[in-house]
């Protein structure tokens, strides 16, 4: 008697260290999942990172080269200023020259106008000494033999005064057409004159924009200077934090790999634990698992009642029931499938799985599992129509037809025996689980293995 309390008690205590092992593995296995996620971020980060040292690299030989160029504008503006500044200068000077022969050319009207009135003088002169020769001709006439000669003096003078009014005249056209001529280019100079007032300030316009111009390129060259020297800094920057990526990559895939080790040992560590405890519950030991192992073993002939019955009236094939064409049902998230097998499972199966879960609180569910995981039907709680875009609640509650594997619901589909007690996480999604104890019973039909009969329950 008292070994059978040893035996019992340590059943128990198996069952604890195999369920707070699913527990443990289950929190490494969710560390790990992060882990991993982080390290998948680390990588996506450290390839933005050479991509940033890349980017920042070419950004550095941009800076050089912007100053560089900025260098050479800065003399290059320098050089045109100063050739600018010469240019204006002539400019200007050209403009005080054009200024000064305006001078020039009113001087040269008014000595026009002078010898224009001496013209008119010497026209005055030559009328009135063809006058006098007239006058002279008359009184010589006159006079007869004694005044000849004074005819011809008076001819001569009648002559003269002819080509002197006709030279007076000639000097006076020379003079109009000269005058005419001089106030055109009076007229041209003082236009002249007036643009280059305009390009006088233009060129004050122009010296001004031009020193704008140079202090902008210093400014320019300035800021170039310090852009290369930020991004001289930014590339220390960015090299350390790429080496400390590469740190910290390594530590954390050092970490994962630990993790991992830890997870196995803890698989092994369960695994050993689920065998003590299996094999304590097959023997003969009454523990707190008894009455859920009985459970699971009438559950499971009733199932195989109803299945056998089913292939015996034909309402039922063996095809059917072995169907593995798993087809997945379009729009569902976790991805559900059917299977010939289905809407016997649902109609004749899932009425036994609701009463048999509803005989004891602790029992979290009783289920099918086939030989690939799928669960052709389940208990009605957890058979609920999937909502759109909510994957985590179809998971918990729609978990009918879908496909569920563990190493410990594996196991038992791969081993030979009346039934296996295990502790197992049940996955919930997105990293969530919860550790049951489950009893598995195997199903066969016609000779072969179909899958288990599931019971799970939470002590």
């Amino acid at each position: 008697m008292e070994n059978q309390e040893i035996l019992a008690d340590l059943g128990e205590r198996s069952a604890d260290i195999s369920l707070q092992c699913s527990e443990a593995a289950g929190f490494l296995a969710q560390i790990d999942k992060c882990i991993q996620l982080d390290i998948s971020r680390l990588a996506g980060l450290q390839s933005r990172m050479e991509a940033l040292s890349a980017n920042q690299a070419e950004s550095g030989v941009a800076a050089l080269e912007l100053r560089v160029t900025a260098q050479k504008a800065e003399r290059i503006i320098a050089d045109g200023n100063e050739a600018a500044a010469l240019s204006l200068n002539e400019v200007a000077g050209l403009i005080a020259h054009v200024t000064g022969l305006e001078v020039h050319l009113r001087g040269f009207l008014s000595v026009i106008e002078t010898v224009g009135g001496i013209s008119d003088e010497l026209g005055a002169i030559a009328h009135q000494t063809r006058m006098l020769g007239v006058n002279a001709a008359i009184e010589a006439a006159r006079g007869g033999e004694a005044t000849q000669g004074f005819a011809v003096v008076a001819d001569e003078i009648r002559r003269l005064a002819a080509q002197a009014g006709e030279s007076a005249r000639s000097v006076r056209e020379k003079l109009d057409q000269l005058d005419s001529n001089a106030r055109g280019l009076m007229r041209g100079v003082e236009a002249n004159i007036q643009r280059g007032r305009e390009a006088g300030s233009h060129i004050d316009d122009m010296r001004t924009m031009m020193t704008e111009v140079s202090s902008l390129v210093t400014q320019f060259q300035q800021r170039s200077h310090a852009i290369a020297a930020c991004t001289e800094e930014a590339g220390e920057d960015v090299e350390s934090l790429r080496e400390g990526l590469t740190l910290f990559s390594s530590s954390a895939s050092q970490s994962a790999s630990q993790v991992n080790s830890a997870l196995g040992r803890l698989d092994d560590l369960e695994g050993m634990a689920n065998a003590m405890l299996n094999r304590v519950a097959h023997g003969g030991v009454r523990t707190r698992n008894s009455s859920y192992i009985a459970m699971a073993e009438e559950g499971a002939e009733e199932v195989s009642t109803i299945i056998e019955k089913a292939l015996a009236s034909g309402r039922l094939s063996s095809e059917a029931l072995f169907d593995t064409r798993y087809r997945p049902v379009a729009g569902s998230d976790p991805v559900q499938y059917l299977t010939d097998f289905v809407d016997f499972a649902d109609v004749h199966i899932r009425p036994l799985l609701d009463r048999c879960t509803a005989q004891d609180p602790a029992v979290v569910g009783c289920c099918l599992v086939d030989m690939n995981g799928f669960l052709p039907t389940h208990i009605s709680t957890r058979s609920l129509g999937q909502k759109s875009g909510d994957r985590l609640w179809n998971l918990e509650n729609a978990r009918n037809r879908q496909i569920f594997m563990d190493s410990q619901t594996r196991r038992a589909l791969d081993s030979d025996g009346d039934f296996f007690l295990f502790t197992y996480r049940q996955d919930l999604g997105e990293g969530r689980y919860r550790a049951l104890r489950s009893v598995f019973v195997p199903l066969e039909f016609n000779g072969r293995r179909w899958g288990l009969y599931e019971v799970g329950y939470l002590i």
